[in-house]
């Protein structure tokens, strides 16, 4: 395997100014706005002694001051890796969403991949029951911790056995990083908790439901068509894997597809909402995050995230692509490996090209028929075009969102 290629970063500069805040740059246009029509008032005062006035013009003369164009990206130029794992703890609030068990789980693992021109933003799960080789870690207090053959989520759990978060991201990243050659630059872990309320942050999330489904165990309860879910409702959706109701096959990569589709609406929501007349919902979702993410340390600077969410201004939702690592099943059913397509998704993304390659279907159907044998549509969700940045959901007017979808939720 080849082995990761770690990257130096150029020390950071300050620009000379910093852009206006939008909500700033509005209240100056507002005060200008009524200065002008106090302003107006001495018109005709004004033009009758303006000539009075000795007025030059020496702009010629005077030097110019470069300004920033905005905050920068100290990584300008280079591709970047930013690992995020959602973290299945059972402790505090997390508690309530897990049931009592102990140590730290990650079901979602997903390698996050922005060009080094900006362009665009590759999102690439790896299934939780890949069976790879799990890489050997070391704890803050030295503690060495042997990897071994079976599910790639062992690695999160190895290093989290002392309920440590970064430490179960290191172990997890020193995981990906053997298994791709790929030199993860930065990483973020997000807990039940933390989703939930960022999904309620910014007014739910709109969905089309293709099935109805009933599950105990995921405590979700749902009807077919078009759905505004709330924050408890999409954790239940994401987290779904088994299910009395709604051709649920059990398979981690069928909740994959899920959880893809969940990501790729709450983007359109965050991209269509109007930080100039929902800086509350922005607010508290921006809170929401904080106080649910660890993350590194470059993440963790608003200086750093203000360059790079500054250097993305021109993505779009098209512009963003899901992808899962190519897999096949093994012999016994119960498990995925990885297929050579997979060395070149990775040798791709070290090269910083586009993806060719994808996973094939999603498991809906064909995983383990003893659990499953209908033939019953899984309840995966499909895009809405109305679903799009133009029809974001708005808490105050839920029904209006839904009727937006109706058009063209199929189901």
């Amino acid at each position: 395997m080849t082995s990761p290629t770690h990257r130096s970063r150029p020390a950071r500069r300050h620009g000379s100014r910093q852009p206006d805040h939008p909500v700033i740059r509005v209240g100056v246009m507002i005060v200008a706005g009524v200065m002008g029509f106090v302003l107006a008032g001495y018109t005709v005062f004004a033009y009758l002694i303006e000539d009075r006035f000795d007025a030059r013009d020496n702009s010629a003369l005077i030097n110019d001051v470069e300004e920033s164009a905005g905050p920068e990206d100290t990584d300008a130029g280079n591709d970047l890796n930013i690992l995020l794992m959602g973290s299945d703890t059972r402790e505090g609030d997390n508690a309530d969403n897990n049931g009592d068990v102990g140590g730290m789980r990650n079901d979602t693992t997903i390698i996050a991949h922005i060009s080094a021109d900006r362009s665009r933003v590759e999102m690439i799960s790896i299934p939780r029951d890949l069976q790879v080789q799990i890489s050997d870690c070391t704890l803050f207090d030295g503690t060495e911790v042997k990897g071994w053959f079976g599910d790639f989520n062992i690695a999160f759990s190895n290093g989290g056995q002392q309920g440590d978060a970064a430490e179960a991201a290191a172990c997890t990243i020193n995981t990906v990083q053997d298994m791709t050659g790929i030199a993860i630059d930065h990483w973020a872990v997000v807990d039940f908790t933390g989703f939930q309320d960022m999904v309620d942050a910014i007014g739910g999330i709109p969905m089309c439901i293709t099935s109805d489904i009933s599950s105990k165990k995921a405590h979700l309860y749902i009807d077919a068509g078009p759905q505004l879910l709330d924050g408890k409702t999409a954790l239940a959706y994401a987290r779904l894997r088994t299910a009395e109701e709604g051709g649920v096959s059990g398979s981690d990569l069928q909740r994959i597809t899920r959880q893809q589709e969940l990501l790729r609406q709450t983007m359109r929501t965050l991209l269509g909402k109007n930080i100039l007349t929902d800086t509350d919902q922005i607010t508290q979702f921006v809170k929401a995050m904080a106080g649910s993410m660890t993350m590194d340390e470059d993440l963790g600077s608003l200086e750093y995230l203000e360059g790079l969410a500054w250097s993305l201004r021109g993505v779009s939702i098209d512009d963003i692509v899901f992808a899962t690592v190519p897999w096949e099943y093994t012999e016994d059913d119960l498990n995925v490996i990885a297929t050579d397509d997979a060395e070149t998704m990775w040798e791709q993304l070290r090269n910083d090209e586009p993806l060719t390659v994808d996973a094939e279907g999603d498991a809906s159907s064909e995983w383990d028929t003893g659990h499953d044998d209908s033939t019953t549509e899984s309840p995966s969700a499909s895009t809405s075009a109305s679903a799009s940045a133009s029809a974001t959901p708005d808490a105050t007017d839920e029904s209006s969102v839904v009727d937006d979808l109706l058009a063209e939720c199929d189901y």
